[in-house]
């Protein structure tokens, strides 16, 4: 019943009020300005075997996400339910146990879709990511591979990240996944229109932002933290591993951009960018559906860092990557760490 009454209120449409994207407290690793950290010994070997981006070598922002809000705890909790082709277990929470269910605000949407339905049936090969993410007071609800079916959320992952922990250099887990392949949170690493403006004119987002390279452009095999885990990675051990983190050089031209890319383009060179997963448009932005800014507004398209656009190109040669800790091989076999013993003081006991 709980779950017929969900979908009932949930197919309704209603604009969804903006708020900021969800962070984690100032000690956290997402947080950490980067500008002096040392690069990696093997950064110039790593950049050049990995050779570019994906999608012909463009640094390209992909603008499908949705963060739901959801901050009076109002929207209804449905069951969820795996998806019948695969569940990530023991990497992501049990959809068995009755803790385990899922905000679904009015008006809300899937990545990418108008609202709650999206195919993320994959034995055809031709689905969608159908990220699903919903800020609940100081939770954060993640999903990947979803769509309501039935009143409930099916997937592949379902997680809640608390808002408040710092969590420790080995996450959740070491060798376990989440909503993004790198074992990562996903919203704390987009960026959306509100947050950029509110950084103008000379400001930064004071964040790390989530970037994807090609399975073939990444070593196989490996990740390095703050990754705990990496997809289906293809490349030479020469390339860069799942979870780098690289740094924009700082004499990066930012002149010629306009000031809403700057603060994108700053923010590079401050906080980095973080290695989340495999694909083609390597960065990932909220789209501003529900934001009280607008992309056009700041002249930010997907294409701005892009060759031939009248800026200098945005190329992976302008990066380092910095030194984050040696390679873990990937073994795919998860060990969570109880939530009881993530501490908000970075320590395990």
């Amino acid at each position: 019943m709980r779950a017929l009454l969900s979908f009932v209120l949930v197919v309704c449409c209603a604009p969804l009020a903006a708020a900021p994207l969800p962070r984690f407290p100032p000690g956290s690793v997402w947080n950490r300005d980067i500008s002096a950290a040392p690069p990696h010994p093997d950064s110039a070997t790593m950049i050049a075997a990995t050779g570019g981006w994906g999608n012909g070598n463009k640094l390209q922002i992909d603008f499908s996400f949705y963060v739901l809000n959801d901050p009076a705890a109002a929207a209804p909790m449905v069951d969820v339910v795996p998806n019948p082709e695969e569940y990530y277990a023991p990497d992501c929470d049990n959809p068995a146990q009755p803790s385990t269910t899922f905000p679904l605000p009015v008006g809300g949407a899937i990545e990418g879709q108008a609202g709650y339905t999206c195919d993320n049936r994959c034995v055809d090969d031709d689905c969608d990511d159908c990220h699903l993410i919903v800020v609940r007071g100081r939770t954060l609800f993640e999903a990947y591979s979803t769509n309501v079916v039935g009143g409930a959320v099916e997937a592949r992952c379902v997680l809640r990240w608390n808002l408040d922990r710092v969590y420790p250099p080995e996450g959740r887990g070491e060798q376990c996944t989440s909503a993004d392949a790198a074992g990562f949170p996903v919203a704390p690493l987009l960026f959306n229109a509100d947050e950029v403006q509110a950084a103008l004119p000379d400001g930064d987002l004071g964040h790390a932002i989530r970037f994807i390279l090609p399975n073939p452009s990444m070593a196989a095999a490996t990740y390095v933290h703050p990754a705990t885990h990496a997809g289906a990675p293809s490349g030479a051990s020469s390339k860069i591993p799942y979870g780098s983190r690289l740094r924009l050089r700082a004499d990066f031209p930012l002149t010629n951009y306009n000031p809403a890319a700057r603060v994108i383009l700053r923010t590079m060179q401050r906080y980095g960018i973080v290695l989340s997963d495999g694909g083609g448009i390597a960065l990932t932005a909220e789209s501003d559906r529900y934001t009280t800014a607008k992309w056009s507004t700041l002249g930010v398209t997907s294409q701005i860092f892009n060759p031939g656009v009248g800026n200098p190109a945005v190329q992976l040669g302008d990066f380092q990557v910095l030194e984050t800790g040696a390679r873990f091989p990937l073994t795919y076999d998860c060990e969570r760490i109880p939530e009881d013993f993530l501490f908000i003081d970075h320590f395990q006991y």
